[in-house]
């Protein structure tokens, strides 16, 4: 695996530390299937967001969301960038005098959440399911290809919101991912996902 899918993976999850600090005192315990529910409604959407990476660097952003399969993460201060779109992942990385790192979106724990039909409920999905009085966290993995990794995800309820994740590749570095001002619903174009078109800019 190369440092930039081991950073891009990786900073999809340290950032536990600033986890989710607002919302209600007490919050009820969200079961598998609201959380598929949301997940599955959750059609397009924009946030900004915090990426802490596994060496300990941060990047701030925004990201793109548009379900089934299609994320972007613009990243603040150069050209950098992540794209999934058409079952692949492209890592636009500035400092690089190359190409996009490609690789296959299905090979990646994020996955999960970008599926068509979210299932939580599926057998060997859900590896870990708590809450702490104010939030839901959510552990999944592929139950095919746990090698892959797995997604730690952190919700508030009433409403239910998705505030984090936090990604573990197959070399065991941590990414986390903390969402500020989700916005759904949000009119967002195809062409933010096409990966060919964002390679003949390069």
């Amino acid at each position: 695996m190369t440092m930039i899918r081991r950073s891009f993976l990786a900073s999809l999850a340290a950032a536990a530390t600033l986890a989710v600090t607002t919302g209600p005192a007490f919050a009820r315990q969200l079961s598998l299937g609201e959380i598929s529910n949301y997940l599955n409604q959750l059609q397009s959407a924009t946030a900004g967001f915090t990426q802490i990476n596994g060496d300990g660097s941060i990047k701030t952003g925004t990201m793109y969301i548009k379900r089934p399969g299609r994320i972007r993460f613009e990243y603040a201060g150069d050209r950098s960038m992540m794209i999934a779109g058409g079952g692949q992942v492209a890592v636009f990385d500035a400092r690089s005098n190359t190409g996009p790192e490609r690789y296959p979106l299905n090979q990646t724990p994020l996955n999960i959440i970008l599926e068509r039909n979210v299932n939580l409920g599926r057998a060997g999905m859900v590896t870990g399911h708590t809450s702490d009085g104010t939030k839901t966290t959510v552990t999944a993995q592929d139950p095919a290809h746990p090698e892959y990794g797995s997604i730690q995800m952190v919700f508030t309820a009433d409403p239910v919101e998705l505030r984090q994740w936090i990604v573990t590749d197959n070399a065991g570095q941590k990414t986390t991912v903390v969402l500020n001002d989700l916005r759904p619903g949000a009119g967002i174009s195809d062409a933010k996902f096409n990966i060919r078109s964002e390679m003949s800019k390069w």
